[in-house]
């Protein structure tokens, strides 16, 4: 059965609420991946405390000094951030895909597929932006024995975002978002094309039945690999530059960076290569499970809805 195309309101729920829902489960991974790429900032190895030594050394910290309660900080712009990017990156992405990415023959080409997805992490990453930046300076805030990084305010969700605005004004608000936009157009290009591919190969294995759950399961997984190698460098830069230091009337004034370009340049030459890979095994662990999730759970969900469509119609 051919699935009816869906309007542009209902994939940008079907992607937003598909990633919320992996969000909640892969929220602790986040706050540990966050607090290790800010970990000996612009520091040498060796020059710096170490207080988080690994993925699961972090969890055990951040729960002794802060509460178990703490693995779930910024569960709420989280979850905004999920909604409105994965909405928007996922609702155009799929409408990209029903119109401009199959070959005459109906087959989805990579080169078509990865430019796409591009241009839908470009759109979810902009309007996310927001709420990561937020986010992040919840996720970083910790108990001073254990604080890495710029400890930025931090008085809840929409608090913050008052302070920001009244401050900086609008742009304030947008403040990093190169980073942003960056981190999710090629994680998101890599991820979404990844998937497509994979899902397209596998279904013509027919090695499961067509409505079976270990298609988006098996493809999301290949997808979550990719992404994690891809995208790493570009979520560390991305975090660095939301979390800094914000100095004078201006949401410009970084005291660290001055900017995307800026932000790589000192990341290399003060720590390296493996410096953009900080975190990158609690990137694996949680973009790996979040991938399969939130891909699990949209293309499952579509199918649903185009059923319930289909037996709609007919009665």
């Amino acid at each position: 059965m051919e699935k009816p195309k869906n309007s542009l309101f209902l994939e940008f729920l079907f992607g937003g609420v598909s990633t919320c829902g992996a969000a909640l489960f892969t929220n602790p991974l986040e706050v540990v991946k966050t607090r290790m790429q800010l970990q000996g900032e612009l520091q040498a190895k060796g020059q710096f405390q170490v207080h988080y030594r690994n993925v699961f050394h972090a969890f055990i910290t951040v729960a002794r000094h802060e509460g178990v309660s703490a693995l779930q900080k910024g569960i709420r712009p989280a979850l905004m951030y999920q909604f409105v990017m994965n909405g928007f990156r996922l609702g155009s992405f799929q409408l990209l895909n029903d119109s401009l990415l199959r070959d005459k023959n109906g087959q989805i080409t990579m080169a078509k597929s990865v430019l796409c997805g591009a241009i839908a992490g470009t759109i979810g990453g902009f309007f996310g932006s927001p709420m990561y930046m937020i986010k992040t300076h919840m996720q970083s805030k910790a108990n001073l024995s254990i604080a890495v990084g710029y400890q930025n305010e931090c008085n809840g969700l929409f608090a913050s975002l008052k302070n920001i605005y009244s401050q900086y004004g609008i742009m304030g608000l947008w403040r990093g978002s190169s980073g942003a936009v960056a981190r999710v157009m090629v994680g998101s290009a890599t991820q979404l094309s990844t998937f497509s591919q994979s899902r397209q190969y596998i279904v013509n294995l027919q090695l499961f039945s067509p409505d079976s759950l270990l298609i988006p399961f098996t493809a999301s997984t290949l997808s979550g690999c990719a992404i994690v190698a891809c995208m790493t460098p570009f979520d560390v830069v991305s975090t660095r530059l939301y979390n800094q230091k914000v100095v004078g009337a201006t949401s410009k004034g970084g005291v660290l960076y001055s900017g995307f370009t800026d932000c790589f340049y000192k990341i290399f030459a003060k720590e390296g290569l493996w410096g953009f890979y900080k975190g990158w095994a609690a990137s694996l662990f949680r973009l790996g499970p979040h991938t399969v999730l939130s891909l699990v759970f949209w293309d499952h969900t579509r199918t649903l809805y185009s059923r319930w469509q289909h037996a709609r119609d007919i009665n």
